[in-house]
């Protein structure tokens, strides 16, 4: 009897090894793959989403967009053309949140370096101030590189929009003309097809880990 099990041990050690794994396989595939949600107007706070755009439940994209980089190029949506991208709103004299944030898309920049399919794209909500010398300073201080980072400054108006009618992330001010903000901490997760994916306060560490993860999870939409 104990020859018997002698001789068929190997054989019964390799049959559950492989059962385990054809097990593990079928676990594996019967559960349901993560997806991210596509971020629609009727989906995000009001607070933060232009009046006129609040009621829009599907279809919602990045406008398209002329603006002006840290070097003085014109950076348009061509540039984030079949990219994903993080994107923020920022200035460059704000001493409470944009220095965590800065920081925060800067580590973001680091997983990214080498990785050509994701780009950052940073908005001065204070153009005003923020000239092209301005970002550049700015940039050169944080550690911005120019092929994988815009800091972007133009029209006060256009920038206004694109916060309040495409990124949905900029909340209004009211007491210094029609086109004043305050910007949040938010960043936003754009897909491809210029959709917002999702939404992480920039100032917190456990949030750029989740935006990671959904990086993740959003690049493996592209190459299955």
């Amino acid at each position: 009897m104990l020859s018997f099990f002698s001789k068929y041990k190997f054989f019964g050690i390799g049959f559950l090894l492989l059962s385990a794994i054809i097990i593990s396989l079928f676990y594996n595939a019967l559960q349901p793959k993560k997806t991210l949600l596509i971020y629609n107007p009727a989906m995000v706070n009001s607070e933060l989403v232009d009046s006129t755009m609040r009621y829009i439940k599907k279809y919602h994209t990045i406008a398209d967009f002329s603006l002006t980089n840290q070097n003085g190029k014109t950076i348009t949506q061509k540039e984030y053309e079949d990219k994903i991208y993080v994107a923020d709103f920022f200035f460059t004299t704000c001493p409470t949140i944009c220095p965590i944030m800065t920081k925060n898309m800067a580590a973001l920049q680091e997983h990214i370096l080498n990785d050509d399919d994701v780009l950052l794209l940073s908005h001065s909500v204070t153009p005003q101030i923020d000239s092209v010398a301005q970002l550049k300073k700015y940039a050169l201080e944080k550690g911005v590189i120019d092929s994988k980072w815009n800091l972007v400054t133009g029209d006060k108006k256009q920038i206004y929009e694109l916060a309040r009618k495409s990124y949905l992330a900029v909340k209004t001010d009211g007491d210094g003309g029609p086109y004043d903000m305050i910007h949040t901490e938010n960043f936003i997760l754009v897909d491809k097809k210029r959709r917002i994916r999702g939404f992480y306060d920039g100032t917190k560490e456990e949030e750029i880990e989740k935006l990671l993860e959904d990086l993740s999870i959003l690049k493996g939409v592209y190459h299955e």
